[in-house]
């Protein structure tokens, strides 16, 4: 049997290292085809890396924690008789690691407008919050402090230092005047998340109500510096590297449209009213929608390739998930193939792993069309940046209730925004619209996304 070499794999377009998480197998484990050896960091996510030839462990070059460029020799899988020698003497040294890392996430949800690498991309975090080693399991998540405008027996010292608290959070306690030295992060290394300065907006008013005397604001509690330079998280750093090369040659433009989604969110509350129903979103109506209106139309369902337009006869579509440390964007295969159901299971499924930074390589890359949801942020409607190879994405805001004119009356209806940003180098203006046509029809019919 050969001598299988085990490299750092390529993992998307703009991946040029990778860092070895951990190991999964040991020396000496025999492995088999398929086999997950070890959970890879990218500039994306956490991937696991599959074996692909069978044989024994022999020998691992690369320890966990340590960067080596993609095609670098990581470990050896042979037979226990087979001479590795000759494989060994060409492995190169590890890379020194970057003073830049990446960040571990913390919170996910559904994002839009951003950069274009092979998945996506958006917010900055703090590198110092990420985990020291993914072999230690995270500790449980501790209960938020609520802030106190004095101090009180139950109230938490405030933290001296460096706040390490997401972008996020960091927005929502400036808008809702929260102190964040008054909160234990539940984040990765005590990292402070949104959710942590949500409980201590809930728990505030209650802290409120006992009467107390007014303390002055000792001079420690002053920031000693007027800002702070954090270093590029990976993920940040390959958006900045990535996004004049999505926005700037891509010549974009936009259609807007309104979807009456009375009927889906009703037909919605009736299918998950159901025992044993799998819970079903509004963006799986939206990607079943687009993955039917995408065979109808494969005119949208295209790329831009030099001297050519690649046209798609698969639904691939990539389902943009924010994390805090940027924006990425995991590839549903096949819609047009499944059920609103199996799109539902899939889908939750995807966006979970994602969140937890367990996707698998092939669920990085490859899709022929994205779309990015912030309806979840209470947002109206806005324009998405393509991410080529793709030739258009759709932005789909939040479904509000709005009055609207029936008949001679003024009536309260639910409406939703879409905006498919598209390449007009693949696509004009009218393709793009009938295609935004189809998917408002069928949402608004929806029982033909049943079929």
């Amino acid at each position: 049997m050969a001598v299988t070499r085990v490299v750092m794999p390529k993992l998307s377009e703009a991946m040029e290292t990778g860092r070895l998480i951990k190991w999964l197998k040991k020396e000496g484990d025999r492995v088999q085809g398929g086999d997950i050896l070890a959970e890879i960091e990218t500039d994306k996510a956490d991937v696991e890396m599959e074996a692909f030839g069978a044989g024994v462990l022999r020998k691992i070059l690369v320890p966990a924690g340590e960067r080596v460029p993609v095609g670098a020799l990581i470990a050896v899988v042979a037979e226990t008789d087979e001479d590795i020698s000759g494989v060994l003497s060409s492995a190169p040294a590890p890379m020194a690691a970057p003073a830049m890392a990446s960040t571990q996430p913390a919170v996910a949800a559904t994002m839009s407008d951003r950069p274009a690498p092979v998945p996506p991309q958006p917010r900055s975090e703090d590198p110092a919050a990420r985990t020291p080693s993914p072999a230690v399991a995270p500790s449980a998540p501790r209960q938020p402090v609520a802030p106190a405008v004095a101090p009180a027996p139950a109230a938490a010292a405030p933290s001296p230092g460096r706040i390490k608290a997401s972008p996020l959070a960091k927005k929502v306690a400036a808008q809702s005047g929260v102190d964040l030295r008054l909160i234990h992060g539940s984040g990765p290394g005590g990292r402070i998340v949104r959710r942590d300065v949500e409980a201590a907006m809930t728990a505030a008013p209650a802290a409120a109500t006992a009467p107390r005397p007014a303390v002055a604001v000792p001079a420690s509690a002053v920031p000693a510096a007027e800002y702070e330079d954090r270093p590029l998280s990976q993920i940040r750093a390959t958006i900045a590297r990535r996004m004049p090369l999505a926005k700037a040659p891509v010549p974009h433009f936009y259609v807007t449209s309104e979807v009456a989604m009375d009927q889906a969110w009703e037909l919605r509350e009736q299918v998950n009213g159901l025992e044993g129903q799998p819970k079903i979103s509004v963006n799986d109506f939206v990607i079943r929608a687009c993955a039917i209106a995408l065979l109808q139309h494969p005119g949208v369902n295209a790329s831009f390739q030099g001297e050519t337009i690649r046209v798609w006869n698969r639904a691939h579509v990539g389902i943009a998930v924010a994390l805090d440390e940027g924006l990425i964007t995991p590839v549903l295969r096949d819609c047009q193939q499944k059920s609103l159901t199996q799109i539902a299971v899939e889908a939750r499924d995807l966006i979970e792993r994602t969140r937890t930074r367990k996707l698998r390589a092939h669920e990085l890359s490859g899709a022929t069309f994205s779309i990015s949801n912030l309806g979840m942020f209470d947002v109206a409607e806005f324009s998405a940046i393509i991410n080529p190879p793709e030739g258009a994405i759709l932005a789909v805001g939040s479904v509000r209730r709005v009055p609207v004119a029936a008949a001679d009356a003024v009536v309260i209806g639910r409406r939703m925004a879409m905006t498919i940003s598209c390449d007009h180098r693949v696509m004009d203006g009218a393709m793009g619209a009938r295609f935004l046509q189809t998917v408002k029809q069928l949402l608004e019919e929806p029982l033909r996304l049943l079929v």
